[in-house]
């Protein structure tokens, strides 16, 4: 009898995630599109996979636009805290995540308008850009870089100039996506508290690449 090697599993898992990224990336370029009641056949055909293996991975269309929601969030969550991981500073660490995700407007516009389309729903997720400008709001007051009563509400004002700096970028593609982010990432500064000309510093400060290659083998 041959001996099993294990390699039959492992096959069969990777099929299995493969399947289940081709319907969350469906589910993605559906999203942006604000296609939000496309019919589960219409997404497995985008997907090309058979409509019996959508039901392998998900009971409903609601619960595959959710995930695919969340991987969007936790892929940009990931990347910005692979980009800022070298960073000391947390008023550094915030205005770098935040003129990262300016750019993903125009770098990822499939992305970008997943996240656009969920709205201020992604003001209170606990995962993607969120928990981490919260974080790094929390750490900036902690060391004394931001003057901020209520990070809170600095938390709104975080989110709602994020969302409406993406769809401004999105309604006018002539505009400079680099040079828009970094001046409002610079009011926002000075609005919390850091003096302008270190605000301005701070935000000509050179960039990691949002699209460097990672180690994506453990997704």
């Amino acid at each position: 009898m041959t001996a099993q090697t294990g390699s039959e599993p492992n096959r069969l898992e990777r099929r299995k995630a493969r399947t289940r990224a081709a319907l969350v990336s469906a589910a993605q370029s559906f999203l942006a599109e604000g296609k939000l009641n496309v019919p589960i056949l219409e997404i497995t055909q985008a997907a090309d996979v058979g409509m019996g293996s959508f039901y392998n991975h998900f009971q409903s269309r609601e619960e595959l636009f959710r995930a695919a929601i969340e991987e969007a969030l936790d892929h940009h969550g990931a990347a910005l805290d692979l980009l800022c991981e070298d960073v000391d500073d947390p008023a550094q660490v915030f205005a770098q995540s935040f003129r990262l995700t300016g750019r993903l407007h125009r770098l990822n516009p499939t992305l970008s308008k997943v996240l656009l389309n969920d709205g201020l729903n992604l003001v209170s997720s606990d995962r993607g850009l969120a928990p981490r400008a919260r974080r790094d709001i929390e750490a900036a007051i902690s060391a004394d870089r931001f003057k901020i009563r209520d990070p809170e509400l600095a938390m709104t004002i975080v989110a709602g100039t994020s969302l409406a700096l993406g769809q401004l970028l999105h309604d006018q593609p002539e505009r400079d996506d680099a040079e828009a982010t970094d001046q409002v990432t610079e009011d926002l500064l000075r609005m919390f508290g850091l003096p302008p000309e270190e605000a301005h510093e701070v935000c000509r400060r050179p960039l990691p690449p949002l699209d460097a290659p990672r180690d994506d083998s453990a997704a």
